[in-house]
């Protein structure tokens, strides 16, 4: 895969930010959407990294709030157009979806990501402020799947909408059973995550009729999943393959 690029995927809490040289990541950062000066510090480190002139800026956006601000930060950083993923650039997966299917973004380039890696059916889980987990099948054609609370969301919903849970930080529970409150919330969620996983890739199974291999990726994957037994791969910057692999795709087709 022979692209260069600087590719940006806006979430919901942070945006993530790579450096792609002949497809191959050679620089990823993940920063707090409220972070706008490390946004641009993480978008020049990875301008340096790609060694052509003739690069492609992509963006893919979730945050329509904060979308226009990491634009005009990338465009200050790079003086590079900014492509739009499904705008400008379509998003390399099939799919079969409803007719009036609003599918975000990083979903299908999770997708897109995920089968040129594994090049079969597989399950995509993103830990981020949201959990996704979605199926693809055989052929590269995203189906859709499932969407619940991330942790963070989980967390803080225990605290906002009863009298007594505290305020807690997100952290692996120290043991199983929780002994005080803040470890019995932690105990929930974590394991409470990792089962719905577990669940809902036994249930697309039993659907397609074949087990597929898991991918996780997200912000919350290495503390949810690093060393879950149903998990084949965890890969942080999988969105941000998503896009090289589509920006790769145009390019073959025009060639």
């Amino acid at each position: 895969m022979n692209v260069n690029l600087l590719a940006i995927s806006v979430g919901n809490t942070r945006t993530q930010i790579g450096a792609f040289n002949d497809g191959k990541i050679e620089q990823f950062d993940s920063v707090d959407n409220d972070q706008p000066d490390a946004c641009g510090e993480a978008i020049g480190r990875a301008m340096k990294r790609i060694e052509t002139s003739e690069s492609h800026v992509l963006m893919a956006s979730v945050n329509s709030n904060v979308e226009q601000t990491i634009t005009d930060i990338a465009q200050q950083v790079t003086g590079k157009p900014i492509i739009r993923m499904e705008r400008d650039l379509p998003i390399a997966i099939g799919r079969q979806l409803d007719r009036e299917s609003i599918i975000g973004d990083d979903r299908l380039l999770n997708a897109a990501g995920a089968y040129d890696v594994l090049k079969q059916a597989c399950v995509l889980i993103d830990a981020g402020t949201a959990m996704t987990v979605d199926f693809v099948d055989g052929a590269g054609t995203f189906h859709g799947g499932a969407i619940l609370p991330g942790a963070k969301m989980m967390l803080n919903a225990l605290h906002s909408h009863t009298d007594q849970l505290p305020e807690i930080s997100l952290a692996s529970p120290d043991e199983t059973i929780g002994h005080n409150t803040a470890d019995a919330m932690r105990t929930g969620i974590f394991h409470g995550l990792r089962g719905a996983a577990r669940e809902l890739v036994e249930q697309f199974a039993e659907v397609v009729g074949a087990y597929p291999m898991v991918i996780v990726t997200g912000g919350d994957a290495e503390l949810l999943f690093n060393d879950y037994d149903l998990v084949d791969r965890v890969v942080p910057e999988l969105t941000l393959l998503g896009m090289a692999v589509s920006l790769h795709a145009i390019e073959n087709a025009e060639s």
